[in-house]
């Protein structure tokens, strides 16, 4: 059944290929304009693509200073207890 899936992936991409590549020929600007707004358009991606890679590493730093502060929390509730139990 992941095969059949796969497939019908496959050729959904192929199509969506196809038909962005039959747009591009009959676009209305010329070559030139199109290659422009292709550029202006994945400056733009790139653009969000580095944005949302820094938001998700600044997510990832602000989980890894909660766990530590968590782990070290726990490392002083476990001493603390290690020490009420030796008494």
């Amino acid at each position: 059944m992941r095969e059949d899936d796969s497939t019908k992936a496959i050729w959904f991409l192929t199509g969506a290929a196809i038909g962005a590549a039959i747009a591009l020929l009959y676009a209305p600007q010329s070559g030139e304009e199109t290659r422009r707004l292709i550029k202006q358009k994945a400056g733009e991606g790139s653009e969000q693509l580095t944005a949302q890679g820094r938001d998700l590493v600044d997510r990832g730093r602000e989980l890894y200073d909660k766990g530590r502060s968590m782990a070290d929390e726990a490392a002083e509730m476990f001493e603390r207890g290690r020490r009420m139990v030796q008494s």
